[in-house]
């Protein structure tokens, strides 16, 4: 039986993924089409289907391109190992996200009762201390102007300004973290603007935040291994990403 082949957009259609994406991957030696069409076009066969799926599982999971590539090549043994690191990984963000929704559940009906929460209302939270973060920005940061800017506008934020910053900020760490999937360069058009996106948030919400200040926090974001564990959670390699794609765009504004 003759082996089916798929031009690069049919592929780019049946996985999701931009033709330019499957480009890089060709480029980069990551995924080479079995042959080309007598015009030059890159043409996949099924195998090279199953290969993509193997990479987009690892990007997914938050796999810089580096690392994929030396270990999507590597013996079935070795690439599960490397899912079920993935794996733990993912199993932790869901306790996590299991235990706020528990606490929003436990919030919302003592609410519908009409009744205040006991010692129960810090169930769920045993997975972060805000008290404790916010006494040490006060410490760190309480003498800055930054600081007391932030403290005079979030005390005036109002149950949907919250929820507003909140889907806002998911927004653009969302968008940072697929740009990161798909390989981009720091230097990209879509991260560039993602990474202005974030500066201007915080410019809007908390404290005028200029493309110098916003670098800062780059390098801020990679020295304390609090942030770097937040953004690993929601992807691997994405504490990086962010630092470098806010470097390059304060570069080019100042």
């Amino acid at each position: 039986m003759t082996e089916s082949h798929f031009t690069v957009s049919e592929v780019a259609k049946r996985a999701h993924v931009s033709v330019r994406a499957l480009h890089h991957y060709d480029e980069i030696g990551l995924l080479t089409p079995a042959r080309r069409s007598a015009a030059g076009y890159r043409l996949y066969s099924d195998a090279d289907l199953s290969r993509l799926h193997e990479i987009l599982l690892f990007r997914e999971l938050g796999m810089p391109l580096d690392e994929i590539r030396s270990v999507i090549d590597a013996p079935a043994p070795v690439r599960a190992d490397a899912l079920r690191k993935h794996r733990e990984g993912l199993d932790e963000r869901l306790r996590r996200t299991q235990a706020v929704i528990r606490a929003v559940d436990a919030t919302l009906a003592s609410m519908e009762r009409g009744k205040t929460m006991g010692h129960e209302v810090f169930d769920g939270f045993e997975q972060f201390d805000h008290a404790k973060y916010a006494e040490e920005a006060e410490e760190r940061w309480g003498d800055t102007d930054a600081y007391r800017e932030s403290q005079k506008r979030t005390k005036q934020y109002t149950k949907e300004d919250w929820s507003r910053i909140r889907e806002e900020s998911e927004s653009i760490m969302d968008t940072l973290a697929r740009l990161s999937a798909e390989g981009r360069a720091p230097q990209d058009v879509e991260v560039l603007a993602a990474a202005e996106q974030h500066r201007q948030h915080i410019d809007r919400w908390f404290y005028p935040c200029s493309p110098g200040m916003h670098a800062g926090l780059a390098d801020m974001y990679v020295a304390d291994p609090r942030f770097g564990e937040h953004f690993e959670k929601r992807a691997p390699g994405l504490t990086e990403f962010v630092a470098a794609a806010f470097r390059e765009n304060a570069n080019r504004r100042i």
